[in-house]
């Protein structure tokens, strides 16, 4: 089936932005059919080489294997209303054009209901601007509902994978 890869761009390791990311990339998975855990690729371990002068091999395997998804989980959590500095500048890598035919879910997880909109206002345009199919609206997830994760991501996927299905086969054919 499909690569499946996850981007998480939370600054710290093992976040709850790394939890959520993988789960709603796993719970996604399961109903398009791809059964294999996704690959992910967390900024938190490769931040520092993305602010070096010069080429880094960690870095250019991370561009590629986001490049060459078929779908492309991409997290965060809300800084400033928005998504991290970190993510941006790992985005900013990428060259115009380098996720067309990547579907695209973008995920924001966020302390304050206030936010909800971020996913759609900040984070979905520069997916659209880097090529990318974005089929779906974003996930807002907040703090509050992560005790509940499992339920509220089988509820998102059950709503989402059949646009995702459908967006991969017109993938497919063009």
């Amino acid at each position: 089936m499909s690569s499946l890869v996850v981007l998480v761009g939370n600054p710290r390791g093992g976040s709850r932005t790394h939890l959520a990311a993988v789960a709603a990339a796993e719970e996604v998975g399961r109903r398009i059919g791809h059964e294999a855990p996704p690959e992910v690729v967390d900024l938190s371990g490769i931040g520092p080489h993305l602010f070096t002068p010069g080429p880094s091999p960690t870095v250019e395997v991370a561009l590629e294997l986001v490049a060459g998804a078929q779908v492309l989980l991409v997290a965060s959590p809300t800084y400033k209303a928005t998504y991290t500095g970190l993510l941006k500048a790992f985005l900013d890598r990428l060259p115009g054009g380098a996720l067309t035919g990547t579907v695209a879910l973008p995920l924001l997880v966020m302390g304050s209901p206030r936010h909800a909109l971020a996913v759609e206002l900040h984070l979905r345009p520069v997916l659209v601007e880097l090529g990318a199919l974005v089929p779906t609206p974003g996930l807002a997830l907040l703090e509050a509902e992560i005790p509940d994760l499992d339920r509220v991501l089988a509820d998102w996927a059950d709503r989402v994978a059949a646009q995702v299905t459908g967006a991969l086969e017109r993938r497919a054919t063009a």
